[in-house]
């Protein structure tokens, strides 16, 4: 058995009929059904006729991934999905052979799959992080024993993070991985880092707090409940001096990193009929449950969701006016890199 990476799409806008329709899928969509090419060179030769102007080094590359996506890829094998719309990660066990079946104009090349957990991102250890973050469509994780430890994700078998155990200038965090600084998401990978440290160091109802002066520096005044029952509110948050202006907001705050199903969103509705809020935000560390997505596409109006890329999102948008506490607790530095023409 294997562990495979297969993305959905530079911006995942395959990820959620990958889910929807258990499969994995690739792009290349010009290229014709691979089911009677058993030749590599062939497909190479194939490739080169739909883009004459690649260079040998992206022939090679992109082939490689193709050739490993129809062939090399067995049922029973481990797959992860990256996810662009939650900061999580969807893995899944390979379930059948390469089919070429249109399920939409930008899904044809297919292999079934049984997903197994959506797992946030925080959960994962960074070297796992590292090698998830190529930009690669298709690639093989091997390293470090990675299917053993994803198989103990899967199992709940989670490691609770300390504060202490993470240290930001050691070489096993910030050392450039065997696959190479041109393929590596250098920005996810900064994420990644904010997120293990959020997850340390704002744990429980330090996370509320954190999302307390997120919402104060947008101008909304707020009462964060303090630690205990709290009736189904963390925070209320209204705009104007005295936060009698709307919106008037009703905050849900969960720090587990296990995902929030429908219910816990249906209950947020109801406590917002309670306090005469307009909208409520929940905000999940762990993410959503498919359920609750779908639900909250259908109260766009009054419900928004935050997971953990939407935190840092937020965080990164509004740190400037953080007040000086809150960045002493939460330190981040402004940094640009060069981006390369591959992740374009």
């Amino acid at each position: 058995m294997t562990f495979w990476l297969v993305r959905a799409g530079a911006h995942g806008e395959e990820e959620q009929e990958a889910l929807d329709n258990n499969v994995v899928t690739i792009g290349w969509n010009e290229i014709p059904d691979l089911r009677n090419i058993d030749d590599r060179g062939y497909l190479k030769k194939l490739y080169f006729n739909f883009h004459p102007n690649k260079t040998p080094m992206h022939l090679a590359k992109v082939v490689g991934q193709i050739w490993d996506f129809a062939k090399q890829i067995k049922k029973g094998d481990l797959v992860a999905l990256p996810l662009k719309t939650q900061s999580s990660i969807a893995i899944g066990r390979i379930e059948g052979d390469y089919e070429y079946r249109e399920i939409s104009p930008e899904v044809k090349h297919i292999r079934k799959v049984k997903w197994l957990k959506i797992i946030p991102r925080s959960e994962f250890d960074q070297d796992l992080l590292f090698s998830l973050g190529a930009f690669s469509t298709v690639c093989q994780i091997k390293r470090n024993d990675a299917e053993k430890r994803v198989s103990d994700l899967l199992e709940g078998k989670v490691k609770t993070i300390e504060l202490n155990d993470l240290d930001f200038e050691s070489e096993s965090i910030i050392e450039v991985p065997p696959l190479g600084i041109g393929e590596l998401d250098v920005e996810q990978h900064a994420r990644d880092q904010i997120v293990k440290y959020i997850s340390a160091k704002f744990s429980g109802h330090g996370l509320a707090r954190l999302v307390e002066s997120i919402l104060s520096v947008q101008g909304y005044k707020t009462l964060k409940s303090e630690p205990g029952k709290d009736g189904g509110v963390d925070i209320l948050a209204g705009l104007g001096q005295l936060g009698f202006n709307q919106p008037s907001i009703c905050v849900q705050v969960k720090s587990s990193p296990s995902p929030v199903n429908v219910r816990i969103l249906r209950e947020l509705t109801g406590v917002m009929q309670n306090v005469s809020a307009t909208q409520g935000l929940l905000v999940a560390w762990g993410g959503f449950t498919n359920d609750a997505i779908q639900e909250a596409k259908n109260l766009f109006f009054s419900v928004r969701l935050w997971d953990q890329g939407n935190i840092i999102d937020e965080i990164i948008e509004n740190y400037e006016n953080f007040n000086d506490e809150l960045k002493a607790e939460l330190p981040l530095k402004r940094i640009w890199t060069l981006v390369s023409e591959e992740s374009n």
